[in-house]
């Protein structure tokens, strides 16, 4: 039986500017895809609606050029992105398995505050509070939905939202993703999606290979990323700063032997080695 070819994204969320730990996984994502005759989906999750501008968008296809890294499906821009790639888009696809899920009794509704869920749990995690309240899942006052089991997670937010991990699920199914590259804080985001893939049967998703890999840090071993007070992307293409960093980054975390200072031969040598990470286990 022949394999698949491979298919991956890039799926970043507009919800600020890039900072170098995008940068980083978007080379490593596009060397692996390319060295492997895979194809390349330009994802970007704006499901966050309060949270997502027009600016942040264009910022990724600024950074995107900037990397010089392509893509074979996706939008060409920011217009055609709101216009037609939007997960405005396919809000029909994630409000239908959120039907599936209730009607199959799988979720619960909720109408636990965080400052409630902070004084009832110590550790911040919700302890199951509306569980067995059998509330409706309307009402007047607002309220999530949450899975019965698995930490008990959101799939629908207060404001009527479908929330982060149904959507990246069913998205990866739409667009027939088969091969993932995350950094490793995503592991608990991978576990709940694959939940979540069993219980509604998407064998596709579960068949999958991911690839966790390392974070960026700092000389202290601390994650690089805009919330611990990384520059960002924009900033280093406004001091005229090169990606020859990032690239070098990837050579390093794929375990390409060299020096690189440009992706092209940094692609050559990944070609050469057939570089094919994968989660072991």
């Amino acid at each position: 039986m022949n394999k698949p070819p491979l298919r991956t994204r890039l799926a970043p969320t507009p919800s600020g500017l890039l900072h170098p730990g995008n940068g980083l996984s978007f080379v490593m994502t596009w060397v692996i895809a390319r060295a492997n005759e895979g194809r390349i989906l330009l994802r970007i999750d704006d499901i966050d609606k309060e949270r997502c501008r027009e600016e942040y968008v264009a910022d990724i296809f600024r950074t995107l050029e900037w990397l010089g890294l392509d893509y074979d499906e996706g939008p060409s821009g920011v217009a055609d992105f709101f216009q037609n790639w939007s997960q405005e888009t396919r809000l029909g696809l994630y409000e239908n398995a959120l039907r599936e899920l209730q009607q199959q009794d799988l979720l619960f509704a909720c109408t636990c505050s965080r400052k409630d869920i902070r004084l009832a749990s110590e550790d911040g995690s919700y302890p199951g509070t509306c569980l067995q309240r059998d509330l409706p899942f309307e009402g007047d006052k607002a309220r999530s939905w949450r899975t019965r089991e698995h930490g008990h997670f959101v799939l629908r937010r207060k404001n009527g939202r479908p929330a982060y991990q149904l959507v990246s699920l069913i998205d990866d199914e739409h667009f027939g993703i088969n091969y993932i590259v995350r950094g490793a804080d995503l592991l608990g985001s991978t576990e709940k999606q694959r939940y979540l893939a069993r219980l509604m049967g998407k064998t596709p998703f579960l068949s999958s290979s991911f690839w966790h890999h390392p974070l960026l840090t700092d000389a202290e071993g601390q994650k690089l990323s805009k919330s611990q007070g990384a520059g960002s992307l924009q900033e280093w293409r406004t001091l005229g700063r090169s990606p020859a960093e990032l690239y070098q980054r990837a050579a390093d975390m794929l375990g390409i032997p060299g020096k690189f200072e440009a992706v092209e031969p940094l692609l050559k040598a990944a070609k050469k080695l057939k570089v094919l990470p994968m989660d072991q286990g």
